[in-house]
């Protein structure tokens, strides 16, 4: 067994990789808002989700309940996080497989590059996995002369494309069909050239394309959607069967898993296998669901590894407010909910992780400091939509204003900090004190219909100067009435409690 300090360490890496915004979120999501074909397919795909989601979930009278077992399974896993890693890594290794732990993406790339190396293979077939496409598993394996081939259709879209994903669970969601038939046309070899977009043509393609793939590669790469730490088990659930091509065929299967995927004991799948497909593809029961402990001799891989990843996520964890992100089962209903990703896509989030869950996932493991990712926690409405639909009850809007006040104060004690107020800063101050007292709220509310004058002849105020220009930038404000709601009511009712004139109590 490895000797690994499983100690909360005083200063918690932070993490590396495909986690961190390539420009900020608001001049992102400008641009992305001008792609109408993507918004189309976006629109038309969530909807379509989230609506069979509805469907299934209703079956269930016992939903809340289901949803409550899951939250309580991951925190408590949370909570005894290195004792289950132990766990896990002894159960593992006595079953005939290899445990390594990766402090951050460097280290888990490294890892792999060696194993696949000492096998003598240039090529590996690949399970999709978001670890590793947290950590650039592919650039970094492709810069060093191996190729990595992805075997989930909407990866092979991706990466036949020359594109990123765009979404947790569709990462292809921003393609239509059309798009789809002209990407394998230019990028597949031997596909027939009468191919057509119908989804049947389509797949065929795809399967004859990664058949020779799965029968010739002696190595395969994995993700894994759980640990189970009672008894070494890994498991991966997908809706293809490629899969299970990828983790019975190969000779060598090495898996890239975050630490936060443990889950204490095997029963825990019970509920998750619930939640999961409800929650994902809006089905009752997962189409293909593999399980392997260690290696079994002439069944399946006989050299069989796992990569324990860290990469910021005891960062996250040793944040009270924002570790229950870490309980995220990476089902993407946040996202098919949500009215910011729908409109703008994953594209503009940068991360690997879009959406409500990746703007909060993404800081907290890098840090809500770096300054690549202080523009995401104020990625959101803060409608509260994504806390509705969680499978396991992360409050998002709750963690996202946390984030934002910690991104507010890291700002200000930064050296070089601007030392005076902002204009956000003089406004919050200024309707602190108003708000504060009802005679001065009642003296601001007196001049209300001053701001008539601001408006044109429809009754809006279309552009307001300085932090006001934001808002205005894409919506109109109404005109202030001529009397607040104050003055109304005092009208109707005197102080005294005598009903005013021309009403009865």
């Amino acid at each position: 067994m490895t000797a690994v300090d499983l100690g909360m360490p005083a200063l918690p890496p932070r993490g590396f990789g495909n986690i961190s915004e390539t420009e900020p979120f608001p001049a992102a999501a400008h641009r992305e808002l001008d792609n109408t074909q993507m918004r189309a397919n976006l629109r038309h795909a969530t909807h379509t989700i989230r609506d069979k989601r509805l469907r299934v979930v209703s079956e269930l009278p016992d939903w809340e309940a289901l949803r409550d077992a899951g939250s309580a399974i991951k925190s408590e896993a949370m909570a005894r996080l290195p004792e289950l890693l132990a766990q896990f890594e002894e159960q593992f290794t006595a079953r005939g497989g290899t445990v390594h732990w990766a402090r951050d993406a460097a280290e888990a790339n490294q890892i792999v590059e060696r194993l696949v190396r000492e096998r003598e293979a240039t090529e590996v077939v690949k399970v999709k996995s978001m670890a590793t496409q947290e950590i650039g598993l592919n650039e970094y394996l492709e810069e060093r002369g191996i190729a990595a081939f992805e075997t989930d259709l909407a990866e092979l879209i991706v990466q036949l494309g020359h594109d990123k994903p765009s979404h947790i669970l569709v990462p292809a969601i921003h393609k239509n069909r059309t798009e789809i038939r002209d990407i394998f046309l230019r990028e597949m070899p031997d596909v027939d050239p009468s191919l057509t977009d119908e989804p049947r043509r389509l797949a065929m393609a795809a399967r004859a394309h990664l058949r020779r793939k799965f029968l010739s590669a002696r190595v395969a790469i994995s993700g894994a959607n759980f640990g189970i730490a009672e008894t070494g088990t890994l498991g991966v659930v997908e809706s293809e069967g490629n899969g299970r091509m990828c983790v019975t065929l190969p000779q060598t299967l090495i898996t890239v898993m975050g630490i936060e995927k443990i889950l204490p004991r095997a029963a825990d799948l019970g509920v998750f296998m619930q939640l999961l497909p409800r929650s994902s593809t809006g089905e009752r029961m997962n189409p293909y669901t593999s399980l392997w402990t260690g290696s079994t001799p002439g069944d399946g891989p006989s050299d069989v590894h796992v990569i324990l990843l860290d990469n910021g996520r005891t960062r996250a964890l040793a944040d009270r407010h924002g570790r229950s992100a870490l309980h995220c089962i990476r089902c993407s209903a946040c996202m098919n909910v949500c009215p910011v990703y729908e409109r703008t896509g994953g594209h503009a989030y940068g991360s690997t992780y879009p959406g409500p869950i990746g703007a909060i996932l993404s800081p907290l493991l890098t840090g809500v400091e770096a300054e690549e990712n202080k523009s995401l926690p104020y990625a959101s409405s803060l409608c509260g939509a994504c806390f509705d639909a969680c499978p396991v009850k992360i409050n998002i809007p709750e963690i996202l204003v946390h984030l934002r006040g910690e991104d507010v104060e890291s700002r200000r004690s930064r050296p070089g900090a601007r030392r005076l107020p902002s204009q956000f800063d003089l406004a919050m101050a200024g309707a602190s004190w108003a708000m504060s007292d009802g005679a001065r709220m009642g003296v601001l509310e007196r001049g209300l219909p001053l701001g008539k004058v601001a408006a044109g002849r429809d009754g809006v105020i279309g552009k307001l100067p300085g932090i006001g220009a934001g808002w205005t930038q894409s919506r109109d404000i109404p005109a202030p009435p001529a009397e607040s709601f104050r003055q109304q009511w005092k009208k109707r009712d005197t102080s005294d409690g005598t009903p005013a004139e021309g009403e009865t109590k």
